[in-house]
């Protein structure tokens, strides 16, 4: 009989994060072109992995049109000079879209079908705008399959205000000033060195090289919040400071059986223990995490108690304060978002699981105390993502 095998996290990097649109440090830059940048690095990071051992790349872009629309698992690793004997995919779950190529290329180890696995995801939200060039069957709400506020993320995010009120505006600006002051510590102690790779740009103004996140403001204070508008409803409780800025950004990260990364000389950091996705109404797409959550903890037979670090997505203060209370985390728990979140250093859609997995795998490393960590978020049209990970840099 075949035996099943474990998967290991063995690296993962990404670009900075830049603003979407034309005033963002990558508009000129070609999305497929930063996923190359970001896989390029992992392979100069990991000398003692040949190229050709890598078995397949799995690659995540929610917008699959232009410059990240040719089976992006194929093209970028084409374009980043990989052998031609490896093979690639694309795959698209929305902003789950890198943990998804993670869980997928983890199939295809547990199986015996590949040794090593590269994933990733990208998003160039400058490019291709969220919702540009679809079209949305008029059955959804002409059937009342969903709510019309379910494809505005803005609106989704009011909505959960609505759903839990006792979830203020003050208290989103509290979780947005504090990501904002977690993040800059983390770059100041030099978190991101290890983790965003810098890479040279072409702007208006020249060459120049796109190396820390556009997005942070580490002197945010509560009373400039406050008077910030509410563009998805009058009267609103969601504003652009305690929500994630529209983001162009890429992601990469070395998956491989933990009998690969011993033969290979490989470094595996964390052991993937379990994975669900789950999905709720789709006009409150912010709760999907809680039940993802509970449900790998289900599957791995733990309580949110033997969990000692959550990288938890920060798409809107709001979600995230919708999953400390659906799962009994204080929003002020040291254990969640120790490095601060997408409210500081931008959301660019798929990229982001491999972000949460690189900054988790981080963490862990700085508490070797910690047997387990989970990386979760919210996924568009009322879906959620959790996988759960063990620590290797601890002995374990």
């Amino acid at each position: 009989m075949r035996q099943l095998r474990e998967v290991a996290y063995v690296d993962g990097v990404r670009t900075a994060f830049g603003r979407a649109g034309p005033d963002g440090i990558f508009w000129k830059t070609r999305a497929d072109d930063m996923a190359v940048k970001v896989v390029r690095e992992l392979l100069r990071r990991n000398p003692q992995l040949p190229p050709e051992r890598i078995d397949d790349v799995v690659y995540a872009a929610t917008a699959q049109v232009g410059d990240q629309g040719l089976t992006l698992g194929r093209d970028v690793a084409l374009l980043a000079g990989l052998p031609k004997t490896v093979p690639g995919f694309a795959v698209d779950r929305m902003c789950a879209g890198a943990l998804t190529a993670t869980t997928a290329g983890a199939g295809e180890i547990v199986m015996g079908a590949a040794d090593v696995v590269l994933v990733g995801g990208v998003e160039h939200m400058g490019h291709h705008p969220m919702g540009e060039d679809v079209d949305f069957n008029p059955r959804f709400v002409a059937e009342r399959i969903v709510d019309d506020s379910a494809a505005v993320m803005g609106q989704t995010a009011e909505n959960l205000h609505d759903a839990f009120p006792h979830l203020t505006r003050e208290d989103a600006d509290a979780f947005a000033v504090e990501s904002q002051r977690k993040a800059a510590r983390a770059w100041d102690d030099g978190v991101m060195d290890e983790i965003v790779v810098p890479m040279s740009v072409f702007t208006d103004d020249g060459w120049t090289v796109a190396a820390r996140d556009q997005f942070l403001r580490p002197d945010t204070t509560m009373e400039a919040l406050a008077g910030l508008r509410t563009p998805f409803r009058a009267g609103g409780r969601v504003t652009a400071g305690n929500s994630a800025g529209l983001t162009d950004g890429a992601t990469a990260a070395l998956i491989a059986s933990e009998e690969a990364a011993a033969e290979l000389g490989l470094e595996p950091k964390m052991r993937l223990v379990a994975f669900a996705y789950a999905g709720v109404e789709p006009e409150l797409m912010g709760l999907g995490p809680v039940p993802a959550t509970k449900r790998v903890l289900e599957q791995a037979e733990l309580a949110m108690d033997d969990i000692g670090l959550f990288e938890l997505n920060e798409p809107f203060a709001v979600q995230v304060l919708t999953w400390c209370d659906g799962v009994g985390v204080a929003p002020d728990d040291p254990r969640l978002n120790p490095y601060g979140g997408a409210i500081a250093c931008g959301h660019p859609l798929a990229a982001t699981g491999v972000r949460l997995m690189a900054q988790l795998a981080h963490g862990l490393r700085e508490r070797p105390d910690v047997r387990y960590g989970l990386t979760a978020l919210c996924i568009g049209l009322g879906m959620g993502a959790a996988v759960l990970w063990e620590n290797l840099q601890n002995g374990g």
